[in-house]
């Protein structure tokens, strides 16, 4: 364990002065560097690293089952304010991008520099390190072991008797780091006094950008969201994003999502959207929060289950994506957006729930379309829709707001109770009761409900998608729960002979109703063993769907996506 580094004076705070000025805090943050305290990942440090543990040919073809996309969008309705905004916000994003290589991984350089083949190489840049995240998190470098499940948030030679027996307070906080002293014993660093030089700059990079953006609910955000970085609370900003309803751009910044953490699914990991709002489609969007207290008193649960009423002013929109960093960036890339996390935001406000129209459309014309042709019932494929497909996202978002926050035992809050198993129930609840709510919509008027079986058969060709990357992720886990859950309650079948899928229409909302009471009420419960029971018996790919799956990886669909994308692209 190396010492603690201060910081030069000049990197303790980094206020901005010009635009030139932040346009060189990227060529010069190497100076800024606090010395690694984490031990090196996995068994084997990256000088260890060879290529050797795949053949270059297989290594090549994991690369080529990605199909790039191009992120762009029409900046041309944008004042020069706004795009000078994104230029700062873009090089933020970076750092988030670099911040989350020192969190999962380490020494990015360390371990690209040691890698010769060039497919290798970029195979570990898309997947920030030499896991594949797409299968298992398998490695793929000869010299590495296992990824660490608590990645470099904790000690690799920690255990969690150690951890459970530790009294320091803010180990369990979603932005502190556990590090051992020079004596060895566990101590909490907080990120922003641990990562300070990055996120001095990265504030202050923001703060520019509030100086040049033209909405004034943004530009609050922004100064917010600088200080939130400097000094860890981000309460405030998260108040902040949510008042903000008018700005034709916006930005997703800092620690956000606890998925890297399979050890506790505590610690928060950096990464960045930078967005450009679809203001016609947002404004098709804009309705449905409203419905949100009648959706959840119709929930098919007792009534102490849905007793927390979500807030109704939570907006549904739709944005072009122009930039993902860090976690956003990393293995299978995300296409909506439900923050913020805080239980306490979410009760007070709700929830932002954004649509990433463009990164949407990619994976549903080069994924989701090729596998339902493999998978799904030849009578079946018209109900293959790219509207389906972006309401089941869209509504998948708008469910995280539904439900149960807080158990009604008094164990705290659900994410407490449930720890590292609760991101998957998350997860699994906003699939099911996102299917619930387009039901319900269409007895209401809101959706066409004639189009419901296109939203059901579209469903299950979604899970094809997602599974495809294992059923490690928390968002794996929840799809091999709702497919094992639904083909057990025969909601659909498959045809043993040609292995194909056909979902019966009429089972389906049943289905869909015992799943979201059982999952309710595991959250409300805070039943930790029945949760991790239920994972364990439907949270797997059984031999039949592994037979299909190797059939459709057989057929050389593109796995996921991966983006070319940076001012060049975008033509600043």
């Amino acid at each position: 364990m190396e010492a603690f580094t201060p910081l030069p004076e000049s990197c303790m705070s980094l206020r901005p002065l010009s635009l030139a000025i932040a346009l060189t805090f990227a060529t010069g943050l190497a100076a800024c560097q606090r010395a690694e305290q984490a031990p090196a990942p996995a068994e084997a440090s990256a000088d260890a690293a060879t290529d050797a543990a795949q053949p270059a040919n297989d290594i090549a073809a994991k690369v080529a089952a990605y199909a790039e996309v191009p992120l762009t969008a029409d900046l041309s309705h944008l004042a020069e304010g706004d795009r000078q905004a994104i230029r700062l916000l873009l090089q933020a994003g970076e750092i988030m991008d670099a911040l989350f290589w020192k969190q999962t991984w380490g020494d990015k350089d360390a371990l690209l520099s040691g890698l010769t083949d060039p497919a290798t190489r970029r195979f570990a840049e898309i997947n920030y390190g030499p896991w594949d995240r797409l299968d298992n998190d398998a490695p793929f470098v000869e010299g590495i072991g296992p990824r660490p499940p608590g990645a470099r948030f904790y000690p690799e030679d920690m255990t969690k008797e150690e951890f459970a027996a530790a009294d320091l307070p803010g180990k369990d906080g979603l932005y502190t780091l556990i590090r051992r002293d020079e004596a060895g014993k566990l101590t909490v660093v907080p990120y922003h006094v641990e990562y300070a030089a990055e996120l001095g700059q990265a504030a202050a990079l923001l703060s520019l950008a509030a100086d040049v953006a033209t909405d004034e609910s943004f530009r609050n955000y922004l100064r917010l969201r600088a200080d939130a970085l400097l000094t860890g609370e981000y309460q405030a900003s998260d108040m902040a994003w949510m008042d903000m309803k008018t700005s034709p751009i916006d930005v997703v910044i800092g620690p956000i999502e606890s998925y890297q953490d399979a050890l506790f699914g505590t610690k928060a990991a950096f990464e960045a959207f930078v967005l450009v709002k679809d203001i016609e489609w947002s404004q098709r969007l804009a309705r449905f929060a409203q419905h949100l207290p009648a959706l959840q008193r119709g929930l098919p649960v007792p009534e102490a289950y849905k007793a927390e009423m979500p807030g109704t002013d939570a907006d549904l929109n739709a944005y072009f994506a122009i930039y993902y960093g860090g976690d956003a960036n990393s293995g299978a890339k995300t296409i909506a957006i439900n923050l913020p996390n805080d239980e306490e935001v979410q009760l007070a406000k709700g929830s932002r729930r954004l649509q990433l129209e463009n990164s949407m459309r990619a994976k549903f014309d080069a994924i989701l379309v090729p596998i339902a042709d493999a998978l799904v019932a030849e009578d079946q494929r018209a109900n293959i829709t790219f509207d389906a497909f972006f309401e089941n996202v869209m509504f998948h978002e708008v469910a995280h707001g539904l439900g149960i926050k807080n158990t009604l035992d008094g164990k705290g809050t659900v994410r407490e109770a449930l720890t590292d198993l609760a991101s998957g129930y998350e997860e699994g609840k906003a699939d099911i009761l996102g299917l619930y709510m387009i039901g319900k919509l269409g007895e209401m008027g809101e959706l066409d409900a004639a189009r419901r079986n296109d939203n059901y058969v579209t469903f299950l060709a979604g899970i094809f998608r997602s599974v495809r990357f294992g059923a490690s992720s928390a968002h794996g886990k929840a799809n091999m729960l709702a497919f094992n859950w639904l083909q057990r309650e025969g909601a659909f079948s498959r045809d043993a002979t040609t292995g194909r899928y056909r979902v019966d229409f009429d089972k389906m909302q049943a289905a869909v109703d015992s799943l979201s009471a059982k999952i309710l009420t595991l959250q409300g419960d805070g039943d930790y063993a029945g949760a991790k029971a239920l994972f364990e018996d439907m949270g797997n790919i059984g031999p039949d769907l592994q037979a299909d799956l190797d059939r459709v990886q057989a057929a050389g669909i593109p796995v996921d996506i991966v983006f070319k994308q940076g001012p060049a692209v975008l033509g600043l």
